[in-house]
């Protein structure tokens, strides 16, 4: 497994996806959401792994681009502002090659192999 886990440092499930994968002695790389965001080949991976654009987004943030957001039918448009603005996504994005979660989701991550 090469797991990768983009969170920020403010995030408890970031913590806690951090914290599941140390129970298990499985090797992970860490990497800040807000500082370094995403390689446009990873981004474009996360997208296709978890269903769109929608599902990335962190609707929950009280950040006005969010808002505006919510009135864009422009999934491109969408998509670009969340690549220049990685702070907007849901944390954590745990990647593990092609597949990728948005959240905290030990479910998902109990199948890897």
């Amino acid at each position: 497994m090469n797991i990768q886990i983009f969170g920020k440092s403010k995030s408890f499930d970031t913590k806690k996806a951090e914290r599941w994968f140390k129970e298990r002695r499985i090797k992970f790389q860490s990497i800040d959401l807000v500082r370094y965001g995403m390689s446009g080949k990873e981004f474009d991976a996360v997208l296709r792994a978890v269903g769109g654009i929608d599902n990335l987004i962190d609707w929950e943030s009280k950040s006005p681009e969010v808002t505006l957001m919510k009135y864009m039918d422009d999934n491109r448009a969408k998509e670009d502002k969340v690549f220049d603005l990685p702070e907007l996504m849901k944390a954590p994005v745990v990647r593990n090659g092609r597949e990728a979660t948005v959240g905290f989701r030990p479910e998902i991550w109990e199948t890897w192999k």
